[in-house]
């Protein structure tokens, strides 16, 4: 039945190119948000940066972020559903923790535009400084993961 996308195949290797291009665009929004954050923080509230910063918060979490996000679990789920193999991988399993681990900072962050919508500034400028590097440094360990697969 899915044999058009079995291991080793045009199909499967479309789906993965397919996920690596998702998570491209989900760590960019990843990445970008919390600087958005930072700006914010220093923003004049209900001035026009603040203004401007909350469609771009809004924006990049429902244009691209969110699918982003999307696409790229349920095109796991089908590479991990036609290749069991990658269940009894050492790698997969931190890789899969990493990947959970991203998705509940996704919605730490929606969470939290929607805090800055309602006028809060919630942390501080400097705990966002410091949090735009988890994406970046778990992004790193992902690759290594799956290229190397180390264990």
């Amino acid at each position: 039945m899915m044999d058009w996308i079995a291991p080793g195949t045009t199909g499967y290797f479309t789906i993965k190119a397919l996920h690596i291009a998702a998570v491209i665009f989900w760590m960019a929004g990843m990445l970008y948000l919390p600087r958005l954050f930072v700006y914010h923080h220093g923003a004049q509230a209900d001035g026009e940066l603040e203004k401007a910063l909350l469609i771009q918060e809004r924006n990049l979490l429902k244009i691209i972020m969110n699918p982003a996000l999307i696409v790229v679990w349920l095109l796991a789920v089908i590479m991990l559903t036609v290749n069991t193999a990658l269940f009894s991988a050492g790698w997969m399993h931190a890789k899969l923790v990493l990947v959970l681990a991203l998705s509940g900072l996704h919605g730490f962050y929606a969470a939290t535009a929607k805090k800055f919508a309602n006028g809060e500034r919630p942390r501080t400028e400097k705990f966002w400084r410091m949090l735009n590097e988890v994406p970046a440094i778990a992004t790193i360990i992902i690759v290594i993961l799956a290229v190397v697969k180390p264990f």
